[in-house]
Parts: structure tokens; C-alpha cells; sequence
């Protein structure tokens, strides 16, 4: 297997911004590390409207659920979902997602994820670590 590196989508913090810095993403496409940024599966759209119109749509729920375990957990599933549908890592098999928040990872978790349309058949195989 080999690294990816899922980063914010554009304009996450602020309008038009980038967080992954133009010298980080060179240097992790030197070492053949792709990145994939795009908006996050289990906000986009939901987070739109919670935000315009108040409630919380189904995505925010799943994330909720997930952060019980932790961010780290939350972003380790979501990530990998959004690596297989960017067609970065191979469907059907298992790998280790790292997941964390703005302060560094904290959670890794061996998954066999399934593409977004077919969520609810990613398998969680192991948690290797996650905060307490």
C-alpha cells in the first residue's frame, strides 16, 4: 500500500484558501504521495443547511455518532471513503486510515471502506489507537 494524503477542501477556514501549504503538497508529490482535497463526506451539503436554516441533516448525525469514539475516529472513517471514491486506494480491500484533528492525529483504524452511495457496507476490521 501506499500513503494519500486528504486534506480541507478549499476554502474550509476561510473563502479561496488553501491549509495545505504549497511547499508541503510539493514535497509530498515529490515522494509520489497524492492529495486529494474535496469536500468531506459527512458535511458538505448538510452542514450548508444546518447552518442557513437550523436542524441537523442525516450526514451530521452519522458524524455525531462517529465523534463518540472520538474526531480522530470520525475523520479516520470519513477520509477513507473519500480516498476510494477519489479512486486512490483499491475498493474491496482493507487499510489503515489515520485520522485527527487541527492539533495532529490521534486515531488509526483498520477499514474496508465502501463507496458514499453504498456507505453503510464500510467495515470497521480494528482500532489500532484512539485517545481515551
Amino acid at each position: 500500500m501506499h500513503p494519500v494524503c486528504i486534506t480541507h477542501h478549499s476554502g474550509f477556514r476561510e473563502p479561496g484558501s488553501q491549509e495545505l501549504s504549497p511547499s508541503i503538497e510539493k514535497k509530498l508529490n515529490a515522494l509520489g504521495v497524492p492529495v486529494l482535497r474535496t469536500t468531506h463526506l459527512l458535511a458538505g451539503i448538510d452542514r450548508a443547511l444546518r447552518q442557513e436554516f437550523g436542524g441537523i441533516g442525516p450526514a451530521e448525525i452519522v458524524a455525531h455518532t462517529y465523534r463518540t469514539l472520538g474526531e480522530g475516529f470520525k475523520v479516520a472513517v470519513e477520509i477513507a471513503v473519500m480516498a476510494l471514491d477519489a479512486g486512490l486506494i483499491p475498493y474491496g480491500k482493507d487499510i489503515i486510515s489515520i485520522g485527527g484533528t487541527g492539533s495532529g492525529a490521534d486515531t488509526a483504524i483498520v477499514i474496508r471502506p465502501a463507496h458514499s452511495h453504498h456507505f453503510f457496507d464500510t467495515k470497521i476490521k480494528q482500532i489500532i489507537c484512539k485517545p481515551v
